[in-house]
């Protein structure tokens, strides 16, 4: 998800001080940890049935949610918001007891399942979700109007929580192994878009359609959607792989054009991140009212036929108006986050850091290496050091916005620290290949790029994603010689950077101790470091 720029110092400086004195509550560990009736049990699939009443902004139905016993128990904890209801919730034709404790929902079994053993059980509920006041960047549903006063009805829940408007494990720890089916009833004459494969539809006679869609593989909570239009619907097979698109019929002509986007994009993000991870579910982009999501093979799409981010650049530089920024980011996602998923949303860089990324590898793909750069690098200006990027772990707590661009950079920084272009697209094509539909944290992450690159890179992901300091190099003439050292309160920090030095690039290996270069200055000599190359501030004395 994109969160909105907002670059105003005063509000900066307040961030600060929130985060330092930030208390979290039983709500908020109930929510983000990960307790033991959590972790006893692993969902194994969601097999979601509900009626979706857009007059009266309402739901009614039931998850039937499949799971597998790890650890020996008598009640696991499922989720759902305190104001929806819950209906019953049945176990082999039992009603069984349950505790409502702010939006967990404690199921009690009454006697100890064992285990191994694989359970199926039904979780009826009904109630008005929360109604998002400004999504993509708040949870909650979306009901809307299209230009001719029909129903244009979506949700997006990333941070919020999926239990906003249905029952299921609410953590990134667990994914359902086998997919999930996805059954809308909506009324007569829209149509439901959801995730994965389009079953079919049949008229429930009592003025509802119902609309099946069934996924393949492991998906986020937060990535299940419903998406409810006046849709027309387009669709075409390229290499292989299954593109549709889901558009309020007005737009349609302004679509055929503007998706063909979604071609260059996925030539070039297969190219350098490995096949389409859900190639068995296809690919969609289903037009929303609101800006967009990277709900898994249903991105959602709303960024109005523009190019940039809704017509604006944000690197300001010209270079974001060569693409559609919705298109490329969201699907960026569909690498990175719904197939490579951070554990806790404190790590939600994982997430956003390379996804950010992506959209200068897209650029470099189709526009060459410098335009790339040049784009990257303009998205310095929307960074704003306030807090650390990896937020507080168990509480359900992201870290700064700042995983977007100076994650992006800091992943751009270690490209040139390896500096060695092949080795680094195959380091990038290997991670994403070796943890594809996994479940990973920030301690993997870098192990792999340690052991993948063959250096410590350890220092390097500390400082920039729990360090609110960007490095500093400082560097000082002493007679023939330049002297240099890092200027980091992470004791080991060291980081090799590059020198333009009378015309030629030179390597410095810099630590936090003062060291002196190999090479000799002359009286004329002129230096600067490669500061688009490295994403470091510079104090030369």
């Amino acid at each position: 998800m994109m969160k909105k720029i907002i670059i105003l110092l005063s509000f900066f400086t307040y961030s600060q001080i929130l985060h330092s004195q930030e208390n979290f509550t039983r709500k908020d560990s109930l929510f983000g940890g990960l307790r033991p009736e959590r972790t006893c049990f692993d969902v194994l699939k969601y097999k979601l049935n509900i009626k979706i009443n857009p007059s009266e902004k309402s739901i009614v139905g039931f998850n039937e949610i499949q799971f597998k016993i790890v650890e020996n128990t008598s009640k696991i904890q499922l989720d759902l918001f305190e104001n929806m209801k819950v209906d019953s919730i049945i176990l082999n034709s039992k009603k069984l007891k349950y505790k409502r404790e702010f939006n967990a929902v404690f199921i009690d079994f009454e006697q100890s399942i064992a285990q191994n053993s694989i359970e199926k059980l039904q979780f009826y509920y009904s109630g008005k979700p929360l109604i998002a006041k400004h999504a993509p960047w708040d949870g909650g549903f979306v009901w809307n109007k299209d230009s001719n006063g029909k129903d244009w009805v979506g949700v997006a829940v990333q941070g919020t929580g999926a239990s906003l408007w249905f029952p299921c494990k609410d953590s990134q720890s667990d994914e359902p192994d086998f997919g999930a089916s996805i059954k809308v009833a909506v009324p007569n004459g829209l149509i439901e878009v959801s995730n994965g494969k389009f079953i079919g539809n049949e008229d429930l006679k009592n003025g509802y359609t119902r609309w099946d869609w069934e996924v393949k593989y492991p998906i986020n909570s937060y990535d299940i959607t419903i998406n409810i239009g006046d849709y027309v619907h387009l669709g075409e097979n390229y290499k292989g792989l299954n593109l549709d698109y889901y558009v309020l019929k007005e737009n349609e002509e302004k679509a055929i054009k503007q998706f063909e986007e979604v071609k260059p994009m996925l030539d070039c993000f297969q190219s350098k991140f490995g096949q389409y991870p859900f190639f068995e579910d296809g690919y969609k982009l289903v037009e929303t009212s609101y800006l967009g999501m990277e709900h898994q093979s249903a991105v959602s799409y709303g960024n109005k036929y523009k190019k940039g981010y809704q017509g604006s650049d944000l690197s300001d530089t010209g270079i974001g108006l060569l693409f559609d920024f919705i298109i490329v980011h969201e699907s960026g996602h569909e690498w990175f986050g719904n197939s490579i998923t951070s554990k806790d949303i404190a790590d939600m860089w994982i997430h956003e850091s390379f996804t950010c990324y992506s959209e200068s590898v897209y650029l470099e793909c189709n526009y060459g290496y410098e335009k790339g750069q040049t784009y990257i690098n303009g998205l310095r200006r929307n960074i704003k050091n306030d807090i650390p990027i990896i937020g507080k772990y168990g509480v359900g707590n992201e870290g700064s916005g700042d995983m977007y661009y100076k994650g992006a950079l800091m992943l751009n920084t270690i490209r040139h620290i390896v500096n060695d272009d092949n080795k680094w697209w195959r380091v990038i094509f290997n991670y994403s290949r070796k943890f594809s539909h996994k479940i990973i944290d920030t301690e993997t992450v870098i192990d792999y790029f340690n052991t993948a690159t063959g250096m410590d890179l350890t220092p390097v992901f500390d400082q920039y994603l729990n360090k609110i300091e960007i490095p500093l190099l400082e560097i000082k003439r002493n007679k023939k010689k330049l002297e240099f050292r890092w200027n980091s309160e992470i004791e080991r920090f060291a980081m090799p950077v590059d020198l333009n030095f009378d015309g030629k690039k030179i390597r410095i290996n810099p630590t936090t101790k003062w060291s002196k270069s190999k090479f000799k200055l002359k009286e004329d000599s002129k230096y600067e470091v490669l500061t688009n190359d490295f994403f470091i501030t510079v104090s030369i004395n």
